[in-house]
């Protein structure tokens, strides 16, 4: 009896043994992983856990955005309702919702964040967004940017060849054989805003009624949709767009490509919390993933630029190519945005 006691203890003691290296493994494992996602916090998670399915409203086109989100989904557990739409519409929803005081999104990831009103945005800290460039957040705490928004022309590489393109924006007042052939969003306020912040007032103003008066360019609904009717040869050049958008259709392997002239205008795709958020912790824990390495290393792959310095851009240069140029970030705020859109119809309205 008191040898099977003696076998009994030591076979307690090899359990207890075994069961601790196997905790200690298992944490060995939890720190491996918090090591490659810093930006999964353990209290948060389990918080985030406890809600519904994350609701996402974004303007980043499905192909890159169900699969980004999809990691998240696969670290975490928490699924996700993902709803895509243009900044316009997406601005519309959100505020046709807030008057109602319905809470039906968490995160919103656009690059008009910084134009809704505060109070519809929580204040938010994402330990990640200290990786960011200083001027991708947001001083009261409402946005921060998941990737730079650089605006420069570009160009279908089949119907126009480099020693064509201008060096200025002056010199496309010359180009006469481009009628008809250019193509620019009708939202493109923050580039006007450049522009104008760049040449002055009077000089902006004669160069784009010249551009309008010879060129007659086309006012398009969509940078992604222009970018691709650009590649697809619909228009030889876009006379402004967003950088990573046309790096997007020429990484797919579309005949575009992108040049830089003074000024570049900077914006940010941007990410904000919902003051009204259903799952706020799935929220705060997804606005920190997006704004993560991993993220940013992934979006990296489309053509978007990042704003981390631990991230390489993609094509190689082409955020090098665009700051020896003259960039001045442009964020307007909702008043300011009515101004320059009323601006910008004026001067590009058909004559």
């Amino acid at each position: 009896m008191a040898g099977l006691l003696k076998t009994s203890c030591r076979l307690g003691a090899l359990a207890a043994f075994a069961l601790s290296l196997g905790l200690a493994s298992a944490a060995g494992e939890d720190a491996k992983r918090d090591a490659k996602r810093p930006w999964l916090d353990p209290t948060l998670l389990a918080a985030a856990q406890k809600e519904g399915p994350l609701v996402v409203y974004s303007s980043m086109n499905e192909r890159e955005g169900l699969p980004l989100f999809k990691i998240f989904t696969d670290a975490t557990g928490i699924k996700v309702n993902y709803v895509r739409a243009a900044d316009t519409p997406l601005m519309s929803r959100i505020a046709i919702e807030f008057r109602a005081k319905q809470k039906t999104w968490d995160i919103l990831q656009t690059t008009t964040i910084n134009k809704v009103p505060p109070a519809m945005l929580a204040q938010i800290d994402p330990s990640e967004a200290k990786a960011l460039s200083p001027d991708a957040r947001d001083p009261g705490r409402r946005w921060y940017g998941m990737y730079a928004n650089y605006n420069a022309p570009a160009y279908n590489t089949k119907l126009v060849q480099p020693s064509e393109l201008p060096k200025t924006y002056e010199d496309f007042i010359s180009r006469k054989q481009w009628v008809n052939r250019v193509a620019i969003d009708g939202t493109d306020n923050e580039w006007l805003k450049a522009m104008f912040e760049h040449y002055g007032e009077k000089r902006a103003t004669e160069i784009i009624k010249g551009i309008v008066s010879t060129l007659k360019p086309v006012v398009t609904d969509g940078h992604l949709a222009m970018a691709r009717a650009t590649g697809a040869g619909e228009y030889a050049i876009s006379l402004n767009n967003y950088v990573n958008l046309s790096m997007n259709v020429k990484l797919a392997g579309g005949p575009i490509g992108v040049w830089a002239m003074d000024p570049v205008a900077l914006m940010f795709g941007q990410v904000g919390v919902s003051a009204l958020a259903p799952n706020p912790n799935a929220a705060k824990l997804a606005a920190n993933f997006m704004l993560s390495q991993e993220a940013q290393q992934f979006i990296a792959k489309f053509g978007r630029l990042p704003t981390r310095s631990d991230v390489a851009d993609n094509p190689p240069g082409t955020i090098a190519m665009l700051r020896k140029k003259k960039v001045i970030p442009v964020l307007l705020k909702p008043e300011e945005e009515k101004v320059w859109q009323r601006r910008f119809q004026e001067l590009f309205r058909p004559r």
